[in-house]
C-alpha cells in the first residue's frame, strides 16, 4: 500500500458539500482507504481572481492503485459529480489533484506527481500540514511544514472554513 495525498477544492454552488461529497466518492472506492483528513479552508484564488472563494482541503489515502488509474479514477468522479471540462483557472464545482504519491516522481503528459505548484500553494500546504507536517516532498527533500513556512502569504489568503 502506498499513501497517496490529495487536494481537493471548490468554489461553485455549496463548495462544503461538494468536497464531502468528493471525500465520500474517493474512500468508497474499492482499494482505497483513509489515511487522513485536513481542514477546510476558505482560500482566496490565484490566477483568476474575479471569483468566488475556494474551499479546500486534503485527504490522505492508502492504495494499491498505481498513479495512472488514480488519475482516470478521480477524474471520473469529477465528472460523475457534474465538473464540465472549461478554461484553466475558472470556477469549479470540484477539483481532485494528487499532490504526493508515497515518495515517488511521475511525469507523463498528463499527469506530474509532485503537483509542479504544490510547494507554492498555501491552500494545499496548510490542510496537508493538518494531516501532518512531516510530510516530504519527495522533490525538494523539504517537509510540508517548511514549505508552509517558506510560503508567501501575500495574494494568497487563507481562513478555516466553517464554524
Amino acid at each position: 500500500m502506498t499513501t497517496v495525498y490529495l487536494s481537493l477544492g471548490s468554489n461553485v454552488g455549496d463548495p462544503i458539500d461538494n468536497l464531502i461529497t468528493a471525500i465520500g466518492l474517493i474512500i468508497e472506492t474499492d482499494g482505497i482507504a483513509p489515511a487522513g483528513l485536513g481542514s477546510f479552508y476558505e482560500t482566496e484564488p490565484l490566477e483568476n481572481t474575479r471569483q468566488h472563494w475556494f474551499v479546500n482541503t486534503a485527504v490522505g489515502v492508502e492504495t494499491d492503485h498505481d498513479p495512472q488509474t488514480l488519475f482516470l479514477l478521480f477524474k471520473q468522479i469529477e465528472r460523475d459529480m457534474g465538473r464540465e471540462p472549461g478554461e484553466r483557472n475558472a470556477p469549479r464545482l470540484i477539483d481532485i489533484d494528487i499532490v504526493f504519491y508515497g515518495d515517488r516522481i511521475v511525469t507523463t503528459p498528463d499527469l506530474t506527481i509532485p503537483h509542479p505548484k504544490a510547494a507554492l500553494r498555501r491552500f494545499v500546504l496548510a490542510p496537508l500540514n493538518d494531516i501532518d507536517p512531516g510530510i516530504r516532498h519527495p522533490g525538494l527533500g523539504l517537509t510540508v511544514g517548511e514549505l508552509l513556512a517558506a510560503c508567501s502569504v501575500e495574494g494568497q489568503e487563507i481562513r478555516k472554513a466553517g464554524p
